[in-house]
């Protein structure tokens, strides 16, 4: 069930397991790709995640409510590219923590974040525990990230690179500027930041790449997208289950 397109009494009357928050970002994502890159594929992951959820648990007949995306989140990196939007930290984790604190009001005390943004991944960490810790509500909450769900595929994310693409082309294909693929694919990073002795001298991704890409896009094809896309809702699903089954902390 979409939120966003449910009635009041809609949600009052359903059996809703849990809600799935995506969160994404509002950033470049290089020549070839959408700032809203991060907020599609996490949307898509958290459709075909309540999707899977629900299939296996058919006998049940438990519902996963779809909320509207956070679009924009800790992006400052991405500063020097055009339409780039970001908020502090701070700002983020307390928007994230009480707009999911909505949801137990009304009885939806299970909740994850589907994220699609890794700069956001440090700020959820920190909204889930302390969703859950809240002693106002029954809450429990925990954050999903979909590219870390996605077994060995997981080496090859980047930015803008072949993960995030592929995922595009095979959900959203007409918003890949396919005619800048090689363009992309020339002016990319081969990894990213600056790094010495472990540590990453670069605070932003001007610094190491000239396109804001990092990773090969023209690795990353429609059909390695659908892999990635089975991957990541089967892992959410799984993750689901143990989320409702699991006590309040």
């Amino acid at each position: 069930m979409r939120l966003a397109d449910a009635t009041w009494t809609d949600v009052r009357d359903a059996d809703i397991d849990v809600a799935f928050v995506p969160v994404g970002s509002t950033e470049q994502h290089g020549p070839h790709a959408p700032l809203g890159t991060d907020t599609l594929n996490a949307v898509a992951v958290a459709e075909a995640g309540a999707a899977a959820y629900e299939a296996v648990e058919t006998e049940s007949s438990a519902d996963v409510v779809v909320t509207p995306p956070i679009p924009v989140g800790v992006a400052e990196e991405h500063r020097a590219f055009d339409g780039t939007m970001w908020i502090s930290p701070d700002t983020f984790r307390a928007y994230v923590r009480e707009a999911a604190e909505s949801l137990p009001h009304h009885g939806i005390d299970r909740v994850v974040f589907v994220n699609g943004h890794g700069g956001n991944v440090e700020a959820l960490a920190e909204v889930a525990r302390r969703f859950s810790r809240d002693d106002g509500h029954d809450g429990y909450a925990v954050a999903f990230t979909w590219f870390e769900a996605v077994g060995e595929h997981a080496g090859d994310m980047g930015h803008a690179g072949p993960l995030e693409t592929a995922l595009l082309r095979a959900t959203n294909p007409d918003l890949v500027r396919e005619d800048r693929i090689e363009a992309a694919r020339e002016g990319a990073a081969d990894r990213w930041g600056e790094w010495v002795s472990g540590v990453n001298l670069a605070h932003d991704s001007d610094e190491f790449s000239d396109n804001g890409v990092v990773g090969d896009p023209t690795a990353g094809d429609a059909e390695r997208g659908e892999v990635l896309l089975d991957l990541a809702s089967d892992a959410l699903a799984e993750l689901t289950a143990a989320v409702v089954d699991r006590k309040s902390v």
